[in-house]
């Protein structure tokens, strides 16, 4: 597996790994986008040490550090790749847009939007017109 437009992978949920900000592009990105967490940046999956905690923390922070609400736009799942078991975080293409991360708003440093294989800060004029057109 590679990256792509839809697809990222993270090594493992760190406490540095701005989860949120994926999520949001993936959420502003029209369709939508796959993260994997415990396969790394060459796509060799390395597996995840507490799958169910890890789970439980990545919903939370999706539900609480997300705005408008994405409930309903993610689901986040085991997938097991050659033997090992990896997360799965699905995410839909939001119709409330722009969503944005609630500790930083609607400004550059909150929304962002996928392009390419990353996650972009979305420009002013962007996310005015996204929230005008809501």
């Amino acid at each position: 597996m590679i990256e792509t437009n839809r697809i990222e992978f993270k090594r493992e949920l760190a406490r540095d790994l701005d989860l949120e900000k994926e999520v949001v592009a993936f959420l502003n990105y029209r369709e939508g986008g796959i993260i994997y967490i415990g396969i790394d940046d060459t796509g060799v999956p390395v597996g995840v040490k507490d799958i169910d905690g890890d789970m439980l923390k990545i919903k939370a922070r999706i539900r609480n550090g997300i705005s408008p609400s994405p409930m309903g736009l993610f689901d986040v799942t085991v997938e097991n790749i050659n033997d090992i078991d990896v997360i799965k975080i699905f995410i839909a293409s939001g119709i409330e847009t722009p969503y944005y991360k609630t500790s930083y708003g609607m400004s550059e440093k909150g929304c962002y939007i996928r392009v390419g294989t990353a996650a972009e800060p979305m420009p002013q004029h962007m996310i005015e017109d996204l929230y005008a057109h809501r």
